[in-house]
């Protein structure tokens, strides 16, 4: 019998208490009216907007004495002490970003009083029970202890509780534990640790993960050991487990509808949720993936209804509902990640209004007037309407629009200002560091060097006609710097910037949308003998009127007159194009959407404790939530790409083409795709295996250090666990994870010859290599320079509106008096550059909670000493590159390490401090 006795009180504020001795948790205490085992107890309970605390009394089991005023206690009668393994459980409850949720809290405190506790029970990795089907025999039930009793803080952070296991000799060495949430809601479980366990000492296990009601569960939540087993390695006990948990994990059982919050299935499906064909044609887009027309990683199922006119499609959430779209609820973000996430995407103009509302109240502007303009949303900041002002101040907290804007009253909306024009507010216009950019900016990864003159197409010249280049020996000769052309290609000294066959497919329809008017584009440049790059010339395509063919205009450098106004529209251009590149291709095509599908197959092929999972797991953190919000709110239809890249409405489609065309796996491995480029030759006695041809290229550089370092982690790593080639042919959860990637996640390519087949150990240690790599440092070098290069939208506009004025034209005569009106009404509008700016400052920031390459989220994931002592190599390797990333940096001979606008390359430094910082490598694909 539970008796509660009432008492109005007033509101918490009002509430004054002796401060008690901190908790585990760090949190006070209330002053409680009701004592058990001389821990304070009370219950909060809300109604009607007034606060009620609650005396508690129960009957037996428990002794109870009378409860006759607020100060009667309540004893527990202690168990007997037989032999215990003692244990201790770090979770965190249940939260609302920073925040816990304090409603769940005391619904669980009423759980407990109700005997619905959270249960724990051992099983033993090495004797197996009579009749469980050679399961490891499962020990009685513990409990966490104190749960009611242990006041959590406000804030979300981890607590400490005790727990108490009954010795059984029979259980042996515990290699797993069961454990069973019978409150009403969801907590974090961080880890168990037990301390004396008879012959074994100190066991843990890593979890962390979302443990919700069991209930919702068709089959109890099992963790494991942080022991490292192979698949034919795996104790008796626990292979039942391990394979129970995978079968899990791939849904089997689990209806094929929408999957809910706890479920725990990672499953495949293609990209046939970007379009909203119920809105009408306009937000139709053709599904990505399971086609030969356009094939597409695959991406993780949600099992969302199907749209009303197109059964094939997916329907999209709801605006506000994008965050919370479905994933495993272990690859959600973490609480520190979301509350960080929203609080910038409330900082940014793009999400606290809709583009077609901002363009309402932005009215007839609809580009900058000048450069300074540009520049006062750095230094001063944008006047806005009176109607925008308005509009924002009554939609967005008063504290986030302090923030947002200056508080002088003018209204002004004011970003960071970018590194590119933080020491030099012109240098971005030299010709110097336009070609620097491709060496050491956002999109290092497209440059090559120039083997043939004129530049050649690998387009189909049935289809396409003839699209060699049109730059002829008169464009370059003079600005070879005495080389004749054939010398200069022989001497390793030409290079090109080449969007010219990827998007003259698409350039005629492109060019029929509303926004955009665009070129394909090649780019030559020379290599000079101080090691830096001049471009030497552009030229500009567009398909030929009659339909076959191509018709081109070709520009050279110019410094007087309106020449040198064209040569820096011209210079735009390809920026512009390099800009729809790199965002498509090189970062969420190369990145992003191959990630996904490893995930998967991770998840669903390889136990945790096999060492494969072990190593890859931290590469995964939060990628598929980023990506499933990326799919609702920035790649989709009328979405934030395709209003501010250059490919506009095409952009997915035409990243599909570019996956069908370009993408190679083994080439996604540093040196091979340097050696692909020839920007690099195979050279044994190099320090990496290759030798740069242009020594100062600080993408390579850097990049090479830091391959190097974790493939020979990984070796050292996968050397441990496979010491032969047969090794790895024999493990059945190694097999079916490659099969599967190759087959299912990467199903529109699986019969490519190029796939490695998995049959060795150097097999498997450079396709882990490709994968870490490809998560961390290249997704780094790719991601967190979007700012830092592209807040200046002068540098790197990503949508060009007209064509390039031609002489006896109102544009051109525009161009003659005022190129900088000139320049700013042919690329970027403000609307686009405003929703363009605010979407790459959110991109380009590092949480607080983030964890760098080198870095794991606990000390204790392997039990392995020499595994541990790798990793702390390879921890010391990352500290050395970082030192040697510093001392080039301040080294004059390597210009392209600063260039003409002083921003030292930093985007392989290591590690970094939350924020904006244009350094630092997260561990996996994440913002």
């Amino acid at each position: 019998m539970l008796h509660f006795k009432c008492h109005h009180t007033p509101p918490l504020n009002l509430i004054r208490t002796k401060p008690p001795p901190p908790s585990p948790c760090g949190a006070a205490r209330l002053s409680s009216a009701v004592a058990v085992n001389s821990r304070p107890l009370a219950l909060l309970f809300r109604s009607a907007g007034s606060l009620f605390m609650a005396n508690v009394r129960r009957s037996r089991p428990l002794t109870v004495s009378a409860a006759k005023s607020s100060q009667s206690t309540t004893t527990i009668d202690p168990p007997s002490d037989d032999t215990k393994i003692k244990g201790t459980v770090v979770l965190m409850k249940k939260n609302l970003l920073e925040l816990n949720d304090l409603t769940a809290s005391v619904t669980d405190r009423v759980h407990e009083l109700f005997g619905k506790s959270v249960s724990l029970r051992l099983i033993s990795a090495v004797n197996t029970g009579p009749g469980n089907g050679n399961q490891g025999k499962i020990g009685k039930p513990a409990y966490l202890e104190n749960w009611i009793t242990k006041f959590t803080p406000l804030t979300a952070e981890e607590c400490a509780f005790e727990v108490n296991f009954d010795w059984d000799e029979k259980i042996g060495v515990p290699g797993a534990f069961i454990i069973r949430n019978e409150h009403g809601s969801e907590f974090y479980l961080k880890s168990l640790t037990l301390g004396n366990v008879p012959g074994e000492g100190k066991v843990h296990f890593d979890c962390n993960s979302w443990v919700y009601p069991a209930h919702k569960y068709k089959k109890d939540r099992v963790f494991f050991t942080n022991k490292t087993y192979l698949s034919s390695e795996t104790p008796v006990g626990l292979k039942k487990f391990r394979e129970e948990e995978l079968v899990t994990l791939r849904g089997d059982g689990v209806e094929k509808g929408k999957l809910q919050t706890w479920d725990r299935v990672y499953d495949y499906a293609t990209y046939n949720d970007l379009g909203s064909p119920d809105k009408g044609e306009k937000y139709a887009r053709p599904i990505l993936g399971g086609s030969t027309k356009f094939p597409y990683p695959r991406r993780g199922r949600t099992g969302r209804p199907a749209t009303k006119k197109d059964p094939n499609s997916e329907s999209p959430l709801p605006l506000i509902e994008s965050l919370f779209i479905y994933v495993p609820r272990d690859e959600r973000f973490g609480h520190l990640k979301m509350s960080d996430l929203i609080a910038y995407a409330l900082k940014s103009i793009s999400q606290i209004l809709k583009p077609d509302e901002l363009a309402t109240l932005l009215g007839h502007q609809k580009e900058f007037n000048s450069l300074e303009d540009v520049l006062k949303l750095y230094e001063g900041g944008l006047e806005l309407p009176n109607g925008l002002l308005k509009f924002v101040r009554s939609t967005t907290p008063a504290e986030t629009v302090k923030e947002l804007f200056r508080t002088d009253g003018e209204g002004l909306l004011k970003f960071p200002v970018p590194q590119v024009i933080k020491e030099d507010k012109s240098a971005w216009r030299t010709d110097e560091e336009f070609a620097r950019e491709m060496l050491a900016g956002l999109n290092p990864v497209s440059i090559r060097r120039l083997q043939e003159f004129p530049p050649a197409s690998k387009l189909d010249q049935s289809v396409y006609g003839d699209q060699t280049s049109k730059i002829t020996k008169e464009h370059i000769a003079d600005k070879l710097d005495g080389l004749s052309i054939d010398e200069a290609i022989n001497k390793n000294k030409l290079f090109i910037l080449d969007h010219h066959d990827s998007l003259m497919p698409y350039l005629e329809r492109i060019n029929l949308t509303d926004l955009v008017k665009g070129y394909a584009s090649r780019t030559l440049l020379f290599l000079t003998n101080d090691g830096t790059l001049k471009p030497i010339a552009i030229e500009l395509s567009l398909p030929h009127p009659g339909g076959v063919g191509c018709t081109s205009e070709v520009y050279t450098p110019s410094s007087q007159g309106v020449e040198s106004h064209i040569w820096q529209l011209a210079k735009a251009y390809v920026a512009i194009n390099d800009s729809g590149y790199h965002q498509l291709v090189s970062h969420w095509l190369r990145t992003h959407a191959v990630i996904e599908p490893v995930i998967i197959a991770t998840n669903r092929q390889l136990s945790v404790l096999h060492p494969i999972h072990k190593l890859l797991h931290p590469h995964f953190r939060d990628t598929m939530n980023v990506n499933a919000v990326a799919r609702q709110i920035l790649i989709n239809a009328g979405g934030v790409l395709e209003n501010t890249v250059f490919p506009a409405k095409y952009s997915m489609e035409w990243s599909s083409v570019m996956y069908k065309d370009s993408w190679v796996f083994p080439e996604q491995a540093l040196p091979k795709d340097l050696i692909k480029r020839g920007m690099a030759v195979e050279d044994s006695s190099a320090s990496h295996g290759v030798r740069l041809l242009i020594e100062d290229y600080p993408y390579a550089a850097d990049g090479l250090e830091i391959w190097s370092a974790i493939k020979t982690w990984v070796e050292e790593y996968c050397s441990f666990y496979f010491k032969t080639d047969e090794m790895v042919q024999k493990d059945s959860e190694l097999q079916s994870w490659w099969k599967e990637l190759r087959e299912e996640g990467h199903g529109d390519k699986k019969d490519e010859p190029w796939w490695p087949k998995m049959q060795t150990v150097e097999e498997l240690i450079e396709s882990c290599t490709i994968i870490i790599w490809t998560a961390s440092a290249y997704h780094a070098a790719i991601n967190f320079g979007q700012y830092p290069y592209g807040g200046y939208p002068a540098n790197r506009p990503s949508i060009s509106r007209r064509f390039m004025p031609k002489e006896g034209t109102p544009e051109y005569e525009q161009l003659k008096n005022n190129p900088e009106k000139a320049f700013l009404e042919t690329v970027t509008p403000q609307l686009q550059t405003l929703l363009g700016m605010a979407s790459i400052e959110i991109l380009s920031r590092h949480s607080a909670d983030e964890i760098y390459l080198g870095e794991r989220d606990s000390q204790e994931w392997t039990t392995d000493t020499p595994v541990l002592q790798a990793f702390e190599n390879f921890r010391n390797k990352l500290k050395a590159v970082e030192e040697r990333v510093t001392k080039m940096n301040k080294d004059d001979k390597l210009k392209n390490r600063t260039g003409p606008a002083k921003m030292p390359y930093t985007l392989l430094y290591p590690t970094s401090e939350p924020g904006l910082t244009g350094k630092g490598i997260p561990n996996s694909v994440s913002i």
